[in-house]
């Protein structure tokens, strides 16, 4: 099996390390340490600690499977439902202690940098689109009510789940997850 490739190797250690300790609390060395890599093979491959933090966010937005919100079955609403319980798992399986990379670049850096505030609106923009898509499906077929527009509903379904991350996160339980399910899905999309 052929080894990964030393560009790989340093947004992978990139995402795990913004993912756990923050852009700002990661230097260049922090990542090429966990990379294993010297720390000029870093500028080898990205000019900038901001070039790499854009890469992640890609990766990190193909990793959210927002395309199975446009797969033919189930229907509509479920296929949101479970987009949103696959990333409930996700913060619920790392204890809490890791949040939505959007969010954590939007508090942490998009004021600081113009780039990564582009990137991150962009991420945000796909994201709602994405929900947005689903539910004009569930209001033309019916099993949505069309007395909001889809886009911005979808806003701010996407905007109480960024809320939702929060509350979990302060918290370390659930609650605000189970809050979000039952008030989004049980209320707000019947």
């Amino acid at each position: 099996m052929a080894r990964p490739s030393v560009r790989e190797q340093i947004v992978d250690a990139a995402s795990e390390q913004f993912h756990r300790h923050g852009y700002n609390a990661c230097g260049v060395k922090l990542i090429t340490d966990s990379a294993g890599v010297p720390k000029g093979s870093f500028y080898n491959h990205f000019p900038s600690k901001e070039d790499l933090a854009l890469e992640v966010m890609a990766r990190y937005a193909a990793s959210r499977r927002f395309e199975e919100l446009s797969a033919a079955t189930p229907a509509p609403l479920e296929r949101l439902r479970r987009n949103f319980e696959f990333l409930a798992g996700e913060i619920t399986g790392y204890g809490y202690e890791r949040g939505c990379m959007f969010g954590n670049f939007t508090t942490e850096a998009a004021d600081h940098s113009a780039a990564i505030g582009d990137g991150v609106r962009q991420g945000f923009a796909d994201w709602t689109t994405a929900v947005a898509a689903v539910l004009r499906e569930a209001q033309s077929d019916g099993t949505l009510a069309a007395t909001h527009d889809a886009d911005v509903l979808a806003l701010f379904v996407v905007n109480a789940w960024e809320g939702a991350i929060v509350g979990a996160r302060a918290a370390k339980d659930g609650s605000s997850f189970a809050a979000f399910f039952h008030v989004v899905f049980d209320s707000l999309l019947t």
